[in-house]
């Protein structure tokens, strides 16, 4: 099985981007806002929607997505934590009719209610509602909900640890994922999201997080940001900062993915990094649509590059498509086990 554990849901109904214009008119005129949470969206209409996504999974010979809102539309910095609170719940509903119409195909994974200045631990009824009610096996944790001005503290601080008990008491992992930018010295996907991949791991370096939590799971997208390229760098500096091998002081709890969008990236991701900390991602239909014009391919067809690397076992090649996102997303590997699919031990 193929399960491509990072994909946002980038296709959505008009009538969702209705609804938020509403609900942002309404900071200036209470009589905009809107006056329903039903979208008015049908199931037919939501299986048309993606489309896209259904024709990629059967071209590129990928079986499940792990899904999730559009990481750029959760924009935790506009407006109020009330609208942030009705925005979350009803993307992330979106979410769970589309994983329940298409149980084959997707796999829910929830965005947050989180505001700048505002607690994490505010976000946790809807943590607990997505997982104890709706089935989702994960969420998305953006580390900067100030949209570029990181004025919340980092993730190592005290601050965010209502949101890891709940993660660890739960069993769920979190993608480390920030979302739009309002700060125009950082583009959202080219340099914000690579920032905020790669500035959480260095904060983890700086910290002893996970010896408050020796459970705690963290996925690091975008092939981990500049950290792969920069190893020796983090291993350097982690050295000065006498920690442990990063390999026994992070690496037990943060994953990388592969949306590396070309195939020397690929190469090094998994020279670099351990096999077993590495899950297959696209991230289609997301940041990058184009076709490479020195390939004849998609950028974002991540499997082609992956099933191009040589070195890679038939051992490494399974736990990165299939037994690494199992191991990780534990309500993921219930969920497929009891729909006949038992996987292997990795």
């Amino acid at each position: 099985m193929i399960i491509d554990i990072h994909g946002h849901y980038t296709t959505e109904p008009a009538a969702l981007f209705t609804f938020r214009d509403k609900q942002l008119a309404g900071l200036a005129d209470a009589a905009r806002k809107p006056t329903t949470t039903d979208l008015g969206v049908t199931d037919e209409q939501l299986i048309q929607s993606v489309q896209p996504q259904l024709k990629f999974q059967t071209e590129r010979g990928s079986d499940l997505t792990i899904f999730s809102p559009r990481a750029g539309g959760m924009a935790h910095h506009v407006g109020t934590e009330a609208i942030s609170q009705a925005w979350s719940r009803v993307s992330n509903d979106l979410i769970h009719r589309i994983c329940t119409l298409l149980p084959d195909n997707f796999i829910p994974v929830g965005q947050l209610p989180q505001f700048p200045g505002v607690s994490p631990k505010n976000c946790i009824p809807e943590l607990e509602r997505l997982v104890n009610e709706l089935g989702f096996v994960g969420v998305n944790l953006n580390p900067d909900p100030s949209g570029g001005y990181w004025t919340d503290p980092p993730m190592i601080d005290k601050y965010w640890y209502p949101i890891y008990e709940k993660l660890v008491e739960l069993d769920v992992p979190a993608m480390i994922h920030v979302s739009s930018s309002c700060n125009p010295n950082f583009h959202h996907t080219g340099a914000h999201y690579i920032n905020g991949d790669t500035s959480v791991f260095m904060q983890l370096i700086q910290g002893n997080l996970f010896k408050d939590f020796p459970t705690l799971r963290f996925v690091i997208p975008h092939g981990g940001g500049a950290v792969p390229f920069h190893w020796g760098r983090y291993r350097g500096i982690a050295q000065d900062m006498k920690r442990p091998v990063l390999t026994e002081y992070l690496l037990k709890n943060v994953y990388f993915d592969t949306c590396v969008y070309h195939l020397p990236g690929i190469e090094l991701l998994t020279k670099v990094i351990p096999i077993d900390n590495i899950l297959f991602a696209s991230e289609m239909v997301g940041a990058v649509r184009g076709i490479d014009p020195n390939t004849g391919h998609y950028y974002d067809d991540t499997k082609k590059y992956v099933d191009q690397v040589k070195a890679l076992s038939e051992e490494d090649r399974y736990k990165i498509y299939e037994g690494n996102a199992r191991k990780v997303y534990p309500r993921l590997d219930t969920l497929l086990a009891k729909r006949g699919h038992p996987g292997k031990k990795v």
